[in-house]
């Protein structure tokens, strides 16, 4: 089996770089944020609330969560159940954010994508796959981008769903979510030493997908 991890910082455009380029090499995407999201349904479910870690920790050991693709769309299991159309409210968000900083979600989570990556080809984004997820992956890449740059594109984004926002504030909260990620002491945001540097602020996001597949295709 063969994997690709691509790292990088909050608004560099991981996710829609990995989503393209798994296209492209008929690879699965995993995405690992509705992973974290699934556990975290199934501690709402169970009535654990977020400050009880140690009924967190025994919860996890009664998860499994996996990802299939049925007609091109992604589908995440949740122990067998199609969990989509319930990870996305905002109840589970703040019990994501609440309890994935625990080792034990995180570990489980490890055990979980390793063994996605030993049964398929697999494509995974984040702040630690190419340091602690996936080590041995075929190809590394740390995407980033000038914190100008993807304020401007929070910016637009939040603007085309007509939402205000302010882009001072928006460059400030990613500096701010940059250092917190480089910082934390489980599982930091850093470049492993064998990953590909690309820095994607002058770039359009098909030279970025076509600059990963060759990186890919070369090794």
């Amino acid at each position: 089996m063969h994997s690709i991890a691509i790292d990088g910082p909050a608004g560099a455009g991981k996710s829609t770089i990995a989503k393209r380029v798994a296209k492209e090499l008929d690879f699965v995407y995993v995405d690992t944020g509705a992973m974290y999201r699934s556990m975290a349904l199934y501690f709402l479910r169970n009535g654990i609330r977020p400050e009880e870690e140690e009924k967190i920790a025994e919860a996890c050991k009664e998860i499994t969560v996996s990802i299939e693709y049925e007609d091109g769309e992604q589908q995440v299991l949740l122990n067998g159940e199609n969990v989509n159309a319930f990870i996305r409210t905002e109840e589970v968000s703040m019990m994501t954010s609440d309890t994935s900083r625990y080792p034990a979600v995180r570990e489980k989570l490890l055990y979980l994508q390793r063994e996605l990556a030993e049964q398929k080809n697999v494509i995974m984004d984040g702040r630690d796959i190419g340091t602690c997820i996936l080590p041995n992956a075929d190809l590394k890449v740390y995407l980033t981008a000038s914190v100008e740059e993807r304020a401007r594109r929070r910016y637009l984004e939040q603007q085309e769903r007509g939402m205000a926002c302010d882009f001072e504030k928006m460059k400030k909260d990613i500096a701010a979510r940059d250092e917190q990620d480089m910082n934390r002491t489980v599982s930091p945001l850093k470049q492993a030493e064998d990953a590909v540097l690309v820095d994607a602020s002058d770039m359009t996001i098909d030279e970025v997908v076509a600059k990963v597949v060759s990186l890919y295709q070369k090794k």
